[in-house]
């Protein structure tokens, strides 16, 4: 796969200079706990981002749950943890995808090419029995320089033309009950935007590791690959692993509605199905 890397992978990698390994794991629930266990053990020489302290903005009236970070904030981090434009970086979590995939699309926008994700995350490696650590690492700063790639997401605006013109496909990546409407755990309306289809993101991922690429197609299949899609969750992180396996899949023109459904549902006017 080319963005998806396995253990063996890291673990002869894993003490490359040229190699950055970022901790990403996260519990909505709990949002001290990805941290908390990066303290306690990592993949060693791995630095910590977390979700919502790092990966995200401040929440607003719009922009949805988990709005993008503010560039330079995100870059200062970058070069903080010794990260330049020539550093291979491959992001981890617990093995879910999502929070790795946030910090995988992110750098993509900001216009790094070699960073990946780890399959199976921290837990298939745990169950692997390879190395970890209790050690915090410091790095020398390092030079990112920002090419951003503002087509890799699209606005509200966008959303509610593509819409009206019928011009691009919509995936809706949450669970069906709450594409349904039948369910709705977090947001104030149930329900999903107008025309889009549902491809829970969860779908793609057995065990804690993405489906082969064949598999992946099958999800897929019903979708024209010349096709524009936007890709949308609850806000903005699980709909990532399905932007991933598209591009995997052969799909070029996907986009990520960043605010997601939770920015879609703060503008009264917006229908909702």
């Amino acid at each position: 796969m080319k963005y998806v890397k396995d253990k063996e992978w890291l673990l002869k990698n894993l003490y490359d200079v040229n190699v950055r390994i970022v901790d990403c794991r996260f519990s909505l629930a709990e949002p001290q706990k990805g941290e908390n266990e990066y303290k306690r053990d990592h993949l060693p020489g791995a630095v910590f981002f977390d979700l919502e302290q790092d990966l995200s903005g401040m929440v607003k009236k719009h922009s949805g749950r988990h709005p993008l970070p503010k560039v330079e904030d995100l870059v200062l981090k970058l070069e903080q943890a010794g990260i330049s434009n020539n550093t291979i970086v491959i992001a981890y979590d617990n093995g879910e995808g999502a929070y790795a995939a946030r910090f995988w699309w992110l750098l993509r926008y900001l216009g790094h090419v070699n960073v990946y994700v780890l399959d199976g995350g921290y837990s298939r490696w745990q169950k692997g029995k390879l190395p970890v650590s209790a050690n915090i690492p410091t790095f020398d700063k390092g030079v990112f320089q920002v090419d951003l790639k503002p087509e890799l997401m699209v606005t509200m605006v966008e959303v509610r033309e593509a819409i009206e013109k019928n011009s691009k496909i919509l995936i809706d990546s949450r669970e069906e009950k709450r594409y349904q409407g039948l369910e709705e755990p977090i947001d104030k309306i149930a329900g999903h935007i107008p025309n889009a289809i549902n491809k829970p993101w969860m779908e793609g991922v057995r065990d804690n590791q993405y489906l082969p690429l064949e598999e992946q197609s099958k999800r897929f299949s019903e979708i024209d690959k010349k096709s524009p899609i936007i890709v949308y969750c609850g806000s903005g992180v699980t709909a990532v692993p399905n932007f991933l396996a598209l591009l995997e899949t052969g799909f070029e023109n996907v986009q990520l509605y960043v605010g997601s459904f939770s920015d879609w549902i703060s503008y009264p006017e917006n229908n909702v199905e």
